[in-house]
């Protein structure tokens, strides 16, 4: 590998974490907004949004000039390919905050609806899916990548309960309907952040081992997807 190629790989790489470190604030933020009912932390979320968004613009610049100019190949190759998808990933992962930032506002507005609701434990796991994928991309660690592919499971199953306590509660009191159906979206936001931090822990096992897993890891495909 020539130097000038490895300049602009590890350059890449630096690009690529500072955008993973944008959204897992966005993502922090958006989770504090929902539970502490903070309007102020939506609102950051939702300015931060441009800035992620040209970041992202950046780094596919940055990935499509390396292949002109170097044309990598093997393991290089796959680093490419790899950071092209996990920055994609990583923007639609900074949408989906601001969506739950949206939804925040509106909620922290109106009356907490008295029904039994896990976003605690759904939002730890999701944020921790999310670290974990970042994680196992910057450490090239395989085993956590599987880790972070068990855990989708749960937020699954968390998912379905809120859509069923939810379906019940609406039924009760039609009243509720439209706080009902804002927290619905939250938790669908949340599923789909889990299920793009998976997508990049599968994309970090392509590059550490070359091995395509996606569509053969059964336990994570979503029936409703």
């Amino acid at each position: 590998m020539s130097k000038h190629l490895q300049r602009d790989l590890d350059h890449l790489k630096d690009e690529l974490l500072a955008m993973g470190s944008m959204v897992e604030s966005a993502i922090n933020k958006a989770i504090a907004a929902l539970i502490e009912r903070n309007v102020e932390l939506a609102e950051e979320v939702l300015e931060g949004d441009t800035q992620i968004n040209l970041k992202e613009n950046q780094i596919e610049e940055e990935c499509l000039k390396i292949l002109a100019l170097h044309q990598p190949v093997a393991a290089d190759l796959r680093f490419i390919i790899v950071a092209l998808k996990v920055n994609n990933d990583l923007e639609r992962i900074a949408d989906l905050a601001t969506n739950i930032a949206e939804r925040s506002t509106y909620l922290s507005t109106h009356e907490n609806l008295d029904a039994t609701l896990d976003f605690s434990k759904m939002t730890e796991d999701v944020r921790d899916m999310v670290q974990g994928s970042l994680d196992s991309l910057v450490d090239q660690d395989t085993t956590l990548a599987q880790s972070v592919l068990s855990k989708d499971d749960d937020v699954d199953s968390i998912n379905r309960k809120m859509f069923q306590t939810l379906q019940i509660h609406m039924k009760n009191k039609p009243e509720t309907v439209e706080r009902a159906v804002q927290l619905l979206s939250v938790s669908r936001y949340l599923e789909r952040i889990a299920d793009l931090a998976t997508n990049i822990a599968e994309d970090v096992i392509f590059m550490v081992e070359g091995e395509l897993i996606r569509h053969h890891f059964t336990s994570h495909h979503k029936e409703e997807s």
